[in-house]
This record gives structure tokens, C-alpha cells and sequence, in this order.
């Protein structure tokens, strides 16, 4: 089984769209298997991004995820990462298709709902900022 990190970004906490995010991801038969509500801190943002912390857009992308709540969660299933990236959509979300979180609710790069993990590597190193082992649970 893998698991992946989704984030429901504050633009999306914000619009209300946390039941729809959620259920897409469990309608596909993904598991969820650990979720909170929560203010994301500047040094838990700065770790978030860090592969990313010589580009230009680096300050931008901290300074949005801790703009406001967001939704953090792990699901679990065969093929996660591939299924959650597919059902989230291109990260423009002017350029994802329909259909796709961010085809139906983005209009842009910078405010593009959610995030998915990219790969067991990236969850390695994400879902420790926004979780304690023991709140994965195990079914």
C-alpha cells in the first residue's frame, strides 16, 4: 500500500471546498488515514518548500500556505501518489482538464487548491511536518 500527503490549501478552506477535495479522493477508493484542520507555521512552510528554496517564487509559495488554514491529510492505497496527483490535475490549474480538482475550481498557478505528494520520496519528507506517527491511524 502507498500513501500520499494531500494539503487542501487555504484558497480551497476558504471556498469551502473541503468535502468535495476529500471526497474525490475516497470516491477513487483511496483510504483516509490521518487528517487535521490547522495554521501552517513559517518554519513548517520554509521545510515544506525547501526543494524549492533558491527559486525566485519561494518567498511566495511560504507566504500563501500560511496565509490561513489549511487541510492536511494522508491517504493510503495501491497506487496513491499516481491516482491523487491524476485526480488533483496539472498544477496550473488554467491548463488542467475538467474533471480534476483544479480543472473545475483554479484559475491560476498561484491559487491552485491543493497539493499531492510527487513521489514516496516527497512523502517521506513532507508528511512529518504535518503529522506524528501516531496520528496515522492503521486499518
Amino acid at each position: 500500500m502507498e500513501r500520499t500527503l494531500i494539503l487542501i490549501k487555504p484558497d480551497g478552506v476558504k471556498r469551502k471546498l473541503i468535502g468535495n477535495v476529500i471526497s474525490r479522493f475516497e470516491n477513487k477508493g483511496l483510504k483516509l488515514i490521518a487528517m487535521k484542520l490547522m495554521t501552517v507555521t513559517e518554519e513548517q512552510a520554509k521545510k515544506h518548500y525547501s526543494v524549492h528554496s533558491l527559486k525566485p517564487f519561494f518567498d511566495g509559495l511560504v507566504s500563501y500556505l500560511i496565509s490561513g488554514s489549511i487541510v492536511a491529510m494522508i491517504f493510503e492505497g495501491d497506487n496513491a501518489i499516481t491516482s491523487c496527483r491524476n485526480i488533483c490535475g496539472t498544477t496550473d490549474g488554467s491548463k488542467a482538464s475538467p474533471g480534476t480538482i483544479r480543472g473545475d475550481f483554479s484559475l491560476n498557478i498561484e491559487e491552485n487548491i491543493v497539493h499531492a505528494s510527487d513521489s514516496d520520496e516527497s512523502f517521506n519528507h513532507e508528511y512529518p511536518i504535518f503529522f506524528n506517527n501516531n496520528e496515522i491511524l492503521n486499518h
